[in-house]
């Protein structure tokens, strides 16, 4: 078995297991997010203590670790994801990088805040497939003002290579 085989087993099994995947799909009240910072209720998500978001089963990737200005997501590309022209569709890895960017930003935020995006600029430097296996998307923290924090992203196959890749901004709002 190659590096990048047996990288892809590893990823999938992390996937398979990440309790925030076997936990219920659901959206969190508005009571419970403001009772906790950014970073306590990603790492509930992460952990299977709170519900999962319902995109997460829809698009097949979830959150898998979260600390201060960082949030990873894993996921793997499927056959339904297709464009006409036979590749995944970018607003896949799009949304990925949005969610691995935000949650990274969230991750920074006081009890009682949340965040919106306000910009969000993705490159697309290789094709995704059901072939691709396993994906792993990163965001870190570039800046966490009192109002604005920014965000950087990048999506990694197993064998390395980079897929996507971008950066956004994030309005900081009171809940």
């Amino acid at each position: 078995m190659t590096k990048t085989e047996s990288t892809r087993e590893a990823w999938r099994a992390l996937i398979a297991r990440a309790p925030g995947r076997t936990s219920a799909a659901g959206v969190s009240t508005v009571e419970t997010i403001r009772s906790m910072s950014g970073l306590e209720f990603l790492r509930a998500i992460a952990d299977g203590r709170l519900p999962h978001p319902p995109m997460s089963d829809t698009l097949d990737f979830f959150l898998v670790e979260a600390t201060r200005g960082h949030a990873v997501f894993m996921g793997e590309a499927r056959h339904e994801f297709y464009n006409p022209i036979g590749s995944v569709h970018g607003g896949w890895a799009c949304t990925l990088l949005d969610s691995c960017m935000g949650c990274a930003a969230q991750s920074t935020l006081a009890a009682g805040q949340g965040y919106t995006t306000v910009e969000l600029k993705v490159n697309l430097v290789r094709p995704l497939s059901s072939e691709t296996g396993p994906v792993r998307a990163e965001g870190r923290v570039v800046n966490a003002g009192r109002t604005i924090v920014t965000a950087e992203g990048r999506i990694v196959g197993a064998d390395g290579k980079l897929y996507a890749h971008g950066t956004t901004t994030c309005l900081v709002l009171g809940l």
